[in-house]
């Protein structure tokens, strides 16, 4: 369990640094729009299975480890510690980026009169955890929890269902199926992204938000009565993630 849990680590840390990177450099000096960030989204997740695949199953998401563990493809003993390890790795990520990242974002913070733990500085705070509606798409205020819930889900279900198919059902390559599932995320992140901020795992979202609450931003990264984002950006990918599970049992009966 130490060489998965190892794994579980290293690769989420390295999924979720790079694809951090990517917003910070987005929101502090908008160098990339949405299909940059999605395509580095999806090399991060390629090169995050990549970096763990060797030493665990290569979940990287809570979603997908949970989801796996109760459609009987994934030891349920080994859940706690997976879904351990890629909190940790998430964290550390956030870690890693905020040191990175810290004169930028204060920098653009001043540029744009935002005060740190103020409502407003959701507009910096977006580089770690996800809001909605996106703070980056002023044309998104439409959205509300039920539509960024529904977004989560479907998208989550859909990842889930491309997982399960590209390495139980149609599987390619070996070597080519992590650029495979990256592809996917790209597609999502294109495509839901102004409305969610597509999140699908719940440590890429809840050990960074957790950082960036203790990192300055205070209350501000649980607005509204706080638990609005546990529901869409925790339960929303567990939930999806079961669903699309659920579906891929349809390929096995046809």
């Amino acid at each position: 369990m130490t060489k998965e849990f190892i794994g579980e680590c290293i690769g989420t840390l390295v999924l979720v640094f790079i694809g951090l990177s990517s917003v910070a450099v987005s929101v502090s000096y908008g160098a990339y729009g949405l299909f940059e960030c999605g395509v580095i989204w999806g090399l991060a997740v390629v090169m995050g299975i990549y970096a763990s695949r060797s030493l665990s199953a290569a979940h990287l998401n809570p979603a997908v480890t949970i989801a796996m563990a109760l459609t009987k493809r994934f030891e349920i003993k080994k859940v706690p510690v997976y879904i351990l390890a890629q909190f940790i790795g998430a964290f550390g990520a956030a870690a890693l980026v905020y040191l990175i990242f810290n004169n930028s974002i204060m920098a653009f913070e001043q540029a744009n009169t935002i005060v740190r733990g103020d409502a407003n500085s959701i507009k910096s705070a977006m580089i770690f955890g996800e809001f909605f509606p996106n703070p980056g798409f002023a044309q998104a205020v439409h959205v509300n929890m039920c539509s960024a819930l529904i977004t989560e889900i479907i998208g989550t279900a859909f990842l889930l269902l491309m997982i399960i198919v590209l390495t139980e059902q149609n599987k390619p390559d070996d070597n080519l199926t992590p650029i495979y599932i990256g592809l996917v995320v790209t597609i999502l992140v294109c495509l839901i992204a102004p409305i969610s901020q597509c999140c699908l795992n719940p440590a890429r979202d809840l050990a960074p938000r957790i950082f960036s609450f203790f990192a300055g931003w205070g209350g501000a990264v649980f607005p509204g009565s706080g638990y609005e984002v546990l529901v869409v950006y925790v339960a929303g990918p567990i939930v999806g993630a079961l669903l699309g599970a659920g579906i891929s049992t349809l390929y096995k009966k046809a």
